[in-house]
């Protein structure tokens, strides 16, 4: 559980002789049977298309209309990326990326801005894998 999605360091995983050399990452965790499940490479499971977010705390105004399109940022240091967010009927957010986002994790932030203005964020709760 301590692991978060597209971790790459300290999994204390080696190589295999005559095999590929590309490193290994996180791509999926099953907290029940306390597993990890991990592969090589960055193609694959590790792209969402979209995100769910239960509430978001708008530090600007809430948007007048949803959807509402807007920059988004996953991770520390991440460029803005192109989203737009709609309600959920069921409650809550959906978050869908112009382009499949790496290592979207649940209980980390997603962080919404228009230009340099922040508009809010919320802890993502869960991901939508590309097709």
């Amino acid at each position: 559980m301590y692991y978060t999605y597209g971790q790459r360091q300290g999994l204390g995983i080696g190589g295999v002789a005559g095999a590929s050399e590309e490193p290994w990452y996180v791509i999926d965790k099953d907290v029940k049977n306390n597993q990890l499940i991990v592969a090589q490479g960055e193609h694959h499971r590790l792209y969402s298309e979209a995100l769910w977010i239960h509430h978001i705390h708008w530090i600007t105004e809430t948007p007048a209309e949803l959807p509402f399109s807007c920059k988004a940022k996953t991770r520390y240091r991440q460029a803005d990326q192109s989203c737009h967010i709609e309600a959920d009927p069921k409650g809550g957010y959906w978050v869908y990326f112009k382009q499949p986002q790496r290592a979207v994790t649940p209980g980390q932030y997603a962080v919404f801005y228009q230009g340099e203005t922040c508009l809010g964020g919320g802890v993502i709760e869960a991901f939508k894998q590309d097709a």
